[in-house]
Formats: structure tokens, sequence, C-alpha cells
């Protein structure tokens, strides 16, 4: 192909607005005229990128009734967005992340002959094994950000290419703790507890909590701790609230955003399962993973669920790395044991930290890749280019 292709995306959320801002990168390198529309976000409307509709509209989350309420509006999003796609065809349509949005359009659009790709395999290795079919009949190809998915995909007649997780590259192989630690006035000596209770409103009502009331238990074992929590702007305020009520007060410094710089500051986090689990490992550090969400959301992803694990590190080591409690096993007082095991290994069992830190690292080199040289170059085979 000669000519720039046109391409229309689809990213929901902030970690699919980065994901394609890389992609549009890469593509961009190849057809410099490139064409892109769609549903994005700032990060890919800032390279050029025609948004029709802003990500937000996309963004809810599991089984909860904010999904049911915003449904009519999503699906009518989506009937829109098929009807312009058939009637103005693109090259080539890529579905960033976002699967149960995207697949289905994918399906309709591939099945009237546009290439269509998507963007971040979903986790059928996880709790997702029904949507094999679904992408089988929805991409021509799937560019996939761990590396054991081709293989898997592959045993079931579905093309992809492993790019690397954008994250690997984002986030330094050895972290500048100190320079984080200055610039959130914390001391190098200093013992540091960063709580990540999620950053989504949903999440931190189920999990902000219990977290903070694990904190509490963690400072009257440990006084002289230094608590830190990275707020999305949106859900600052009812995180102070949470942490009002479990009583922590003063004693917890809430800072907006600057989530990688508290994770490289701290010695050991608390974190809700989700992408920043996979950040903290980037980041070499021992971790607590817990998770709480409604009875029914819980009940539905159990029935799904294929391997012992949740949490990301876990799952990508193949083992029980760092602890997870979940569900009814996220109490204050297991939460505060577990995080205060990893304080006492640093102080007492160092070799278990290196041996965690080793595992990370290992994690972390098989993550780095040219994410979007791979994926673009990916595309424009597909495109035939």
């Amino acid at each position: 192909m000669s000519a720039s292709p046109r391409v229309a995306m689809v990213a929901g959320e902030t970690s699919g607005d980065l994901l394609a801002g890389l992609l549009l990168d890469g593509l961009q390198a190849q057809w410099p005229g490139l064409q892109a529309q769609g549903i994005g976000g700032p990060q890919m409307q800032r390279r050029g990128f025609t948004a029709w509709w802003p990500s937000e509209r996309l963004a809810v989350h599991g089984y909860s009734m904010e999904v049911l309420r915003r449904l009519r509006d999503i699906m009518g999003i989506r009937k829109q967005l098929r009807a312009r796609l058939l009637q103005d065809r693109p090259d080539v349509f890529i579905g960033v992340d976002a699967p149960d949005f995207n697949l289905g359009l994918e399906a309709d659009l591939r099945a009237a002959g546009i290439k269509t790709v998507h963007f971040v395999c979903p986790s059928i290795w996880a709790w997702r094994a029904d949507r094999v079919e679904k992408i089988r009949r929805s991409a021509d190809h799937v560019l996939c950000i761990f590396p054991f998915e081709p293989q898997l995909l592959a045993q079931h007649g579905i093309a992809a290419t492993y790019v690397g997780h954008p994250l690997a590259s984002v986030i330094p192989m050895v972290p500048d703790r100190h320079a984080a630690r200055a610039q959130l006035g914390l001391h190098d000596g200093d013992e540091v507890l960063a709580i990540l209770p999620g950053s989504r409103s949903a999440e931190v009502e189920y999990i902000a909590l219990p977290f903070f009331r694990a904190a509490a238990l963690i400072l009257k074992a440990r006084p002289a701790i230094k608590l830190i929590v990275p707020a999305v702007p949106a859900l600052r305020e009812r995180i102070e609230q949470l942490a009002h009520a479990s009583g922590l007060g003063d004693a917890l410094q809430i800072v907006t955003g600057q989530s990688h710089t508290v994770l490289a500051a701290c010695d050991v986090t608390l974190i809700a399962s989700g992408t920043a689990t996979l950040e903290a490992a980037l980041f070499k550090r021992p971790m607590v993973i817990g998770y709480h969400m409604h009875p029914l959301s819980w009940w539905l992803m159990r029935r799904k669920q294929l391997q012992p694990w949740v949490g990301l590190p876990n799952i990508l080591c193949r083992d029980f790395v760092v602890p997870e409690l979940i569900q009814d096993a996220a109490t204050p007082q297991a939460l505060c044991a577990a995080t205060l095991q990893w304080f006492d290994a640093r102080a007492h069992q160092s070799e278990k930290i290196t041996a965690l830190e080793q595992r990370f690292t290992a994690l972390h080199e098989s993550l780095q890749r040219d994410t979007s040289q791979l994926a673009a170059d990916a595309i424009r085979k597909i495109l035939g280019a």
C-alpha cells in the first residue's frame, strides 16, 4: 500500500488510550500521512486522532449496576459507529482492549470485508475461555502484550503477534527510590507503605476501607511508618473521607496522581488487583494484593476463573510470589499481617526480598519490547503494504 491507510480505532479507558497512542506513534512512523478516527482519548488526540466520541463514554466496569444503566448509551454509540464505518470503510479497524464493546463490532466489520485487529488479548487464560470463538470470528490478527498469548491463540487458529507490554518500556529497570522519596518529602531511612485502593469509584468504595483499617493496624505495630496514597483526582475527596473514617487522620499522606513516583518511593505496597499490580512488579516492589467487589460480581467471576491466581504478577510468574487476599479473605487483620511480613523480611530476611526482585526483573525483561514498532509492522503485513 503506497498511500497512507485510513485507520479506524476504538480505545476505552485511560490504559487503552495509552496503548493506542503508542500504536499511533508506530503507524505514523510508517505512514506520516496516516488518518485515524473513531473513539479515543487525550493521548490519541494529541497525535492527531479524530475522536468522534471520547473514550470515557465507554468507561464502565465489571458486572455492576453502572453497566446496566449505561448499556443503552453504549449500544447506541456502537450502532452509530458501525453504520458510519460500513458506509465510509477504513483500510483497517483496530479495537484496543474494551473487548465487550470491540469484539462484536470487529465481527460485523470483518464479515463485511474490513480488516480487523484486536490489541490486547482478552484474558482467555484467566477467566474468559468462552471468548475464544468470538475472537476467532472477530479479529484477523491479535496484538498480544504477554509473551505466552500468541501460542495459546495459535492453538485455536487465531493469528497473533507478541508486541511487549508498553509499561515495561516506561518504567525503568532500576527505579530511583532516592529521587522519588525526595519528590514526595520522604527520607531515605523512612519505612514507607504505599496504599493503592484502585482508580475506579466502585473499587474505592469496596476496597479503601479495609485497606485503610489495615493501615491503622500497621501503624500501631510500627508507629514510625509512613503511609502514602496516590489518589485519582476525581476520587481524592472520597479517599480522604474513608481515611478519616478509618481513624488514620493526618497519618496518611494523600497525593494527587503520581502513582509511579509513589511505587518508586515505597518499600512495600498494599494494592488492589489490576494493572497497578503489574506496575508495582515492574518497580520490583513487594506487595500484598487485595480485592473486594459486589458479591454478585464475585460469584460470576469465580465461576469463570481458570487458574488459582488473580493478581497479574502471580499469573505471569505462574506462582504465588506475592500474597493475594480476595473478597472475604481481605480483612483488615489479614491484610495487616501479610503486609507486616514483608517489612519483617526487609529487616531480617533480605534474601526473600532479593529473590522477589530477581523474579520481577526477569519478568520486566520478558515484557520489554519495541511495542510501537512491532505493532505497526504487524499491521503493515495485514494490509499487505
